[in-house]
């Protein structure tokens, strides 16, 4: 009961965020999201190869939304998803079947790597997890999949958030850099 309780009381609702700051979440992510599209459609694609995954998007929503966070600093954006992306193509190379196996082994894997490393950045699960469950696009890219898309996605991500958070008047970002 003593439990039910506390939660009546802990219904208080976070703090409004300012309209700058949605504003700035908006564009930085527009601007990041579209130009990792842009390059996917123009550069990527044509050459056979993936440079958008939905792992950038979690990553967008750490970059422009919560830009002060731990998990949103260029050591965990750029170490997570590299270190994961190198997780995923060697368990799906060692373990192709069953997939099912081989993603939760990636992704836990990927998490321990992380901690381990002081780079967790939670989207670099996603980035595990599509390593091993991609289709054949993926497939094919083999450990390249760790240059391209997890390392030159995340960086063209890095770029255009300290563009956009150095732009934003009150904004810091990053908050450290290794």
């Amino acid at each position: 009961m003593e439990f039910f309780a506390k939660m009546r009381g802990a219904g208080k609702s976070p703090p409004r965020v300012r309209r700058t700051e949605i504003l700035s979440s908006f564009l930085g992510s527009l601007a990041g999201m579209g130009l990792l599209g842009y390059l996917h459609a123009t550069l990527a694609d044509p050459a056979d190869k993936v440079l958008l995954i939905g792992s950038f998007a979690a990553s967008a929503v750490l970059l422009f939304a919560a830009p002060k966070s731990p998990l949103a600093q260029p050591r965990n954006l750029l170490g997570g998803h590299v270190l994961s992306a190198l997780i995923g193509v060697s368990i799906r190379l060692a373990l192709p079947e069953p997939v099912w196996l081989a993603a939760a082994l990636a992704v836990a894997t990927a998490i321990a790597v992380m901690h381990l490393t002081g780079t967790l950045h939670p989207p670099g699960g996603a980035t595990a997890f599509i390593a091993v469950t991609g289709g054949p696009k993926i497939a094919a890219l083999g450990y390249l999949y760790v240059l391209c898309p997890a390392l030159s996605g995340a960086a063209i991500l890095l770029v255009v958030a300290l563009a956009t958070n150095a732009l934003t008047p009150g904004r810091r970002y990053p908050e450290y850099w290794w």
